[in-house]
């Protein structure tokens, strides 16, 4: 499941700079996560680091976009260009 940031956003810039796969980015009015790139940092990270560093708690699982801790390995593999086991 990708994440999602919530209307409760800050702006605070400091989610962006921490996704490895820099599927954070500033929308229209608050910061918003491409979930073609979101892994949940599986593969970097134990844990979402947008969530670990959030001030407000605004980043949870998006319901839209439902996908199995293997389908977020098989995007990690994609997106690193490296391949899956």
């Amino acid at each position: 499941m990708a994440l999602t940031i919530t209307d409760e956003c800050i702006n605070c810039d400091v989610c962006e700079p921490e996704c490895p796969n820099e599927a954070i980015f500033l929308g229209v009015e608050i910061y918003q996560i491409n979930p073609a790139l979101c892994t949940e940092c599986v593969g970097h990270f134990d844990t979402p680091q947008c969530v670990e560093v959030c001030p407000v708690e605004c980043i949870p699982k998006d319901p839209g976009n439902e996908e199995s801790e293997e389908q977020l390995w098989k995007k990690y593999y994609t997106l690193t260009g490296g391949e899956s086991s």
